[in-house]
């Protein structure tokens, strides 16, 4: 558990570095952002998805990244130092994230 933090921070820092639209402050940031999204991924997201299944259904899945956008921007407002831009952003931020963990977790 503590690898896949490690990693998530890693790629969050990553991001910031190669998304305009991201900014985090430092890696203690970066870190602070990862262990919120996991809280928030194993929490909320659920409750949010099964509320969300029939758009999530009608959209064949693609809704999901709308709800991982939203994540987003919630940690946004809750962590002082992690910017995202807009919406937009933050679905490409979540896009990003989700393909590099795959690969990061993969490698290491």
């Amino acid at each position: 558990m503590l690898k896949i933090l490690l990693v998530n921070s890693i790629v969050i820092f990553l991001g910031a570095y190669f998304l305009e639209g991201i900014k985090v402050k430092s890696f203690l940031t970066a870190v602070g952002v990862a262990l919120l999204l996991a809280i928030l991924n194993t929490f909320i997201k659920p409750v949010i998805l099964f509320l969300t299944l029939p758009l999530t259904i009608l959209t064949l899945g693609l809704f999901i990244l709308v709800i991982n956008a939203w994540i987003l921007l919630i940690i946004d407002k809750l962590i002082d130092g992690f910017t995202i831009k807009s919406f937009w952003w933050a679905v490409i931020f979540s896009i990003f994230i989700s393909i590099t963990n795959a690969v990061m977790l993969r490698l290491f």
